[in-house]
């Protein structure tokens, strides 16, 4: 039995309001414990550290803030996410380190600053990089290509969230070819990485001439037939939002998919593991990865906003619910104010022994994101 069992007979307004005021008071402190940092991973002496700007995380952590401007009206964090846009943009003008994860990057700072400001430079910069996101796309495969270097017929299932850039970006200016791009890749998505089972690969390789498809990798996850957790969220969360742009059925159904697959896996305080197949399925005393919780539990919740029967809208958010009460009542640092992540027990990268129960910003993130849906936030950037 697990000893992190949360009580599922709450309802929401016995939880959410308690969760929401320690929130506040958290990631008001975060601020002056973060300064400008970079976050990306806190260990466990609970301090984050300084990554750089070119990095994929680099965005996590002012979209955070935004957000909370947004449901709080507090300026304090207004003034603390300002900037983040302008000197992401600034690692453009030098050798840098982006790639397929733009999204992640400027989708938290640039457009979410455009949507509630108006800033013209915000409105500038998300549409450079969604020029950027666009030009990785090999015509051939219709996949976007992952990362850099030499694997330039690798494509990952973290894109699916990259999407909403260029859906974004068809929808502004307007100009369809970015629908076009968003739609190919959300395709070959459906029909190489999500299995008919709702389980998900993390890497695909196609020959990046012809476009056929070659073989899957593990990636992060245990192994390439493996169900590693966080990329079923990146595919949960990115197919619905996708759904939510276009209006295109069989992006819900995906969601829909993945989502059962990663709800009937879960262990029993609704906290997955790194991966379902790790250890052919034997998973006691393999890390939790409280990041894929958070992220899957605010794409429930955009599950559950679109699908049209309010029993089925409940299944979802029900879901989404039991999930965030595990992570609030048991894996946050409430009673830990010097610690400056607000979840523990992540897991970056397992098979390279890498970032394991340690504190992630995008967990931290998404945790934010989803408790501000459960209060009515209306300004979804992806």
């Amino acid at each position: 039995m697990d000893s992190k069992l949360p009580d599922l007979g709450l309802k929401l307004e016995e939880w959410l309001p308690d969760a929401w005021n320690r929130l506040t008071v958290k990631t008001k402190t975060m601020i002056g414990q973060i300064g400008d940092k970079v976050p990306h991973v806190a260990g466990q002496d609970g301090k984050y550290d300084n990554s750089s700007l070119d990095w994929w995380t680099s965005g996590f952590y002012p979209g955070l803030l935004w957000i909370m401007h947004e449901m709080t009206g507090d300026d304090v964090y207004r003034e603390a996410a300002w900037s983040w846009d302008e000197r992401i943009e600034q690692c453009t003008l030098r050798d840098n380190r982006f790639h397929h994860d733009v999204g992640f990057q400027y989708l938290p700072t640039a457009v979410i600053k455009y949507k509630l400001t108006g800033d013209a430079d915000a409105r500038r910069r998300g549409l450079a990089a969604a020029n950027f996101l666009a030009g990785r796309f090999n015509l051939a495969g219709r996949f976007l290509r992952a990362w850099n270097g030499d694997h330039t017929g690798w494509s990952i299932v973290d894109s699916s969230l990259n999407l909403s850039l260029l859906l974004w970006a068809a929808a502004e200016l307007p100009d369809p070819r970015f629908r076009h791009i968003a739609l190919a890749h959300a395709d070959t998505v459906l029909t190489h990485f999500i299995r008919e089972d709702g389980s998900v690969r993390h890497i695909v390789s196609f020959d990046p001439e012809s476009g056929a498809f070659l073989e899957s990798l593990g990636g992060q996850g245990a192994g390439p037939d493996s169900a590693w957790s966080r990329g079923q969220s990146w595919a949960l969360h990115g197919m619905a939002n996708v759904y939510r742009f276009t209006g295109e059925v069989r992006f819900l159904q995906a969601a829909r998919r993945v989502a059962h697959f990663f709800l009937a896996n879960l262990p029993e305080n609704h906290v997955p593991h790194w991966d379902f197949r790790a250890n052919n399925g034997v998973l006691d005393g393999e890390p939790r990865d409280t990041s894929a919780a958070a992220c899957a539990a605010s794409g429930l919740l955009e599950i559950a906003a679109a699908v049209g029967s309010p029993a089925e809208a409940g299944l979802y958010a029900r879901a989404a619910e039991q999930i965030l009460v595990s992570l609030t009542r048991h894996y946050a640092t409430w009673e830990q104010p010097e610690h400056e992540a607000i979840l523990v027990e992540g897991t970056g990268h397992k098979p390279a022994g890498q970032n394991i129960n340690v504190s992630l910003i995008y967990g931290d993130y998404y945790y934010v994101e989803a408790l501000a849906k459960l209060k009515g936030w209306q300004h979804r950037i992806f």
